[in-house]
């Protein structure tokens, strides 16, 4: 990878998505940093109308621009609702984007998913494994979204000179997680369940699936941080991952949260659930060799990201 380095200070950063899971976290983030930052939400855009992504980038003039804003959910959200997660996630990032050429940002950073990646990559999963075989059918909508993203991010770069990039996190949690038991990522809707089932007193907590899939997580401030190194420090085309380096089955991540949430009962499954995919875990060699590394184990980000939910949300 060639050296590159992008002065952030007194520049003007703007996160689209700012109040959502990561976008939160960037602002958390940037709050060190000597810049200046407009966190901007629905009110300030509609990202799905072109004319009023242009008139917000028109009124900031950003050096940089974190799209964070995406249509998100779990997997039976993903599953039921593929025609809103590809349209929708188009729509964000080709407004944005065209906005950001229209007036010359310097700097983008396009955040994608681990699920980009064909379901039987091999493991942990390169960027190199992109479009290699057939994608997870129950989040193939979504992923196929982001990888149009990460085509268009490219074709920016080659067309016009852009130094813009994708970066593409594996599963996120913490401060500002989507906690609904219905349309939740696993980590936030196990951990309610097992707070609720504390205070209810019942005798179990039910997991969905075999509890055999591997997945890895992240604490969101651990992405934010790395995003602001590669926003300063990486100037490649196609993604790279941002990962932590582990993973863990459903299974113990249950029984971790049911330990940090202090659970006295038992855990059953409903294998009528799906899976999903059998592994994921992203290989994060080439973040690594830049010099960032995370700073979160999975216990401790637990424990912080815990510590957020009895605060906020119970």
């Amino acid at each position: 990878m060639t050296p590159y380095h992008w002065n952030i200070t007194g520049k003007t950063i703007l996160i689209l998505g700012s109040q959502g899971l990561v976008g939160s976290a960037v602002k958390r983030r940037l709050s060190n940093e000597n810049c200046h930052v407009f966190a901007a939400s629905r009110k300030d855009a509609d990202l799905f109308n072109a004319d009023a992504a242009l008139a917000l980038f028109e009124k900031i003039k950003p050096d940089a621009v974190i799209i964070a804003a995406a249509k998100v959910g779990g997997i039976l959200a993903n599953r039921d609702n593929p025609v809103t997660f590809l349209e929708d996630n188009l729509l964000i990032q080709l407004n944005s984007l065209r906005a950001a050429h229209a007036v010359d940002v310097d700097r983008v950073i396009l955040l994608g998913s681990s699920c980009i990646y064909p379901k039987f990559a091999d493991q942990p999963i390169s960027e190199s494994s992109l479009m290699t075989g057939l994608l997870e059918p129950t989040n193939d909508a979504y992923a196929i979204a982001k990888i149009a993203g990460i085509r268009l991010i490219d074709a920016y770069r080659q067309q016009y000179g852009h130094t813009w990039i994708s970066a593409m996190p594996t599963n996120l949690y913490g401060p500002n997680d989507n906690f609904d038991l219905q349309n939740s990522h696993v980590l936030p809707a196990l951990m309610r369940k097992f707070h609720e089932a504390t205070a209810s007193q019942v005798a179990s907590v039910e997991i969905w699936g075999s509890g055999t899939v591997r997945r890895e997580f992240m604490h969101v401030d651990d992405c934010a941080d790395a995003l602001i190194f590669l926003l300063k420090n990486y100037d490649e085309s196609g993604p790279i991952n941002i990962g932590s380096g582990t993973d863990i089955s459903i299974s113990k991540l249950a029984q971790a949260i049911q330990a940090q949430v202090g659970f006295k009962g038992n855990i059953t499954r409903d294998l009528s659930k799906p899976d999903g995919t059998p592994a994921k875990l992203m290989d994060n060699a080439r973040l690594l060799q830049l010099g960032w590394e995370p700073k979160f184990d999975l216990k401790s980000g637990l424990a912080k990201t815990y510590a957020w939910y009895l605060e906020n949300i119970a």
